[in-house]
C-alpha cells in the first residue's frame, strides 16, 4: 500500500499553480476597478495577499474535509469557521474595539492579516487629509491599528497559516480513515 503522505504532498502542490492564476486574473481586474495606485510594490502587495488568501480558503477546506467523516460535517464545519473569520476580520468590529478576551481570535484569524496588509499596502503610505482633519495613514494607525512597516511580519503570519493548513490536512489523510466496507 502506498502512503497518504504523497498524496496529499500532491493535492497541496498541484493547488499551487491553479491558485496563483486564479489570483492573477481575479486581482488584475479588481485591482484596476478599485482605482488602486500603479506602482509595481503596491501591486505585488496585492496579488501576494490575494494569493495567499485563496490558498488558506483552499487548505482550510480540504484540511476541513480530510478532518470530518463527510462532505457534509465538512460543509458545516467550513461554514461556521468562516463566518467567525468574518466577524474577527477588524473590519466589522476594529481590533481596539474587540473585548479584551475576544482578542485572541483576532490574532489567529487568517482574514484578519489579509486585511491588514491589503490596507497597509494599499493605504498605508497615504498622507491625503480627509473631511474631519486627519491623513488615511493616521486613520489606519490609530483607529485600526494598522501600519505599513509591519507588512513583512503580516505576510510571514499569512503565509504560516497556509502552510499549517496543509501540514493539518497531511497529517489527518495520514492518521484518519473514515472508510467503511
Amino acid at each position: 500500500m502506498y502512503s497518504s503522505l504523497p498524496y496529499a504532498l500532491a493535492q497541496v502542490l498541484i493547488e499551487l499553480p491553479y491558485v496563483f492564476v486564479q489570483a492573477l486574473i481575479y486581482g488584475v481586474i479588481v485591482y484596476a476597478m478599485m482605482k488602486f495606485e500603479w506602482t509595481a510594490a503596491k501591486f505585488l502587495w496585492y496579488i501576494f495577499f490575494v494569493y495567499v488568501t485563496l490558498l488558506n480558503f483552499t487548505f482550510s477546506g480540504i484540511m476541513t474535509v480530510a478532518l470530518t467523516p463527510n462532505y457534509h460535517l465538512a460543509s458545516i464545519g467550513a461554514t461556521g469557521i468562516f463566518a467567525l473569520w468574518n466577524l474577527f476580520t477588524g473590519f466589522i468590529v476594529p481590533l481596539k474595539r474587540i473585548p479584551v478576551w475576544w482578542k485572541w481570535y483576532y490574532w489567529s484569524c487568517p482574514l484578519a492579516y489579509t486585511l491588514y496588509g491589503m490596507m497597509a499596502s494599499q493605504y498605508g503610505d497615504q498622507n491625503d487629509v480627509l473631511d474631519y482633519g486627519v491623513t488615511v495613514k493616521e486613520l489606519l494607525r490609530d483607529y485600526y491599528g494598522y501600519r505599513d512597516d509591519f507588512l513583512g511580519v503580516v505576510a510571514g503570519v499569512i503565509v504560516g497559516f497556509a502552510l499549517l493548513f496543509a501540514l493539518v490536512f497531511a497529517i489527518a489523510v495520514k492518521l484518519f480513515n473514515f472508510q467503511r466496507r
